[in-house]
């Protein structure tokens, strides 16, 4: 049976304890809602918080990933649009060729369809020095430019610098149409097709890596949500239960001191 102790309230004590942890609870919960973070601290869940970061960094990658890929997207699409120049000027060198070696056709004639091809050509030459934000689209010899498509890194797509030249240099080194064929004609342009048919090859495998990334982007947002979103409901429901305790609490602790009151009353 307890007795009447003036010195040390224990009842008070556990009170006041139970208050304490009760009102931290309340405050942490309040935080929560607040922020709608689970994680305030890294005490309240170290080895997620840990998971968390890194699943938070491979987003911000796979966002920066997204973006390389749609600017090598916009290069292929830019060098297919020169090449699709420089298919319709091979066109008209094929169709100049065959107007040149008509017999019907005048000096004058000919020397016009001539003039005409000088331009082209020089256009053609012009098309293989373009490039995109300064970096060229065309190169004389194997050259391409390496883009990540997954956020580590680890796997990526060599883009292609189109030899555009390799397949029109007899068209380009020549002054007039009497040294141009039909066959010249016809292997540049098979060149240029195959040139595009490689671009696009390699575009659409660009957008499939990118529609990955979106669909990973989803998950591992999903992932780190759980890990450290607040769950509203639940979190709603912590709160008012703290707060009922933090109430109870603080009247269980005034109960608690007045019961010392008692021992006043007695040496009265």
């Amino acid at each position: 049976m307890s007795g009447i102790i003036i010195n040390t309230n224990i009842s008070a004590v556990d009170a006041t304890n139970n208050l304490n942890r009760s009102n931290s609870s309340l405050q942490k919960s309040l935080n929560r809602l607040s922020s709608g973070f689970k994680i305030i601290s890294p005490a309240d869940d170290a080895g997620g918080l840990a998971v968390s970061m890194k699943m938070s960094a491979a987003l911000k990658r796979n966002s920066v990933t997204q973006d390389n890929i749609a600017n090598a997207v916009s290069f292929l699409q830019t060098q297919d649009g020169a090449l699709k120049t420089a298919g319709k000027i091979m066109e008209r060198i094929s169709e100049l060729s065959t107007l040149y070696s008509d017999p019907t056709k005048s000096s004058t004639d000919k020397a016009n369809y001539s003039t005409e091809f000088n331009q082209l050509t020089s256009q053609l030459t012009q098309i293989q020095a373009e490039a995109f934000n300064g970096v060229s689209m065309f190169a004389t010899s194997s050259s391409s430019l390496t883009v990540a498509i997954t956020e580590d890194g680890s796997q990526s797509v060599s883009v292609a610098k189109a030899n555009l030249n390799s397949g029109v240099s007899t068209i380009t080194a020549a002054t007039t149409l009497s040294g141009i064929t039909v066959s010249n004609t016809s292997t540049a342009i098979n060149s240029i097709a195959t040139l595009r048919a490689t671009n696009g090859a390699q575009t659409n495998r660009l957008q499939f890596a990118s529609d990955l990334l979106v669909v990973n982007k989803v998950n591992l947002e999903a992932a780190n949500s759980r890990i450290i979103d607040t769950d509203i409901a639940q979190e709603s429901t912590n709160f008012a239960r703290y707060n009922i305790l933090v109430q109870s609490g603080a009247a269980m602790l005034s109960q608690a001191n007045a019961s010392s009151q008692i021992a006043l009353k007695l040496l009265g």
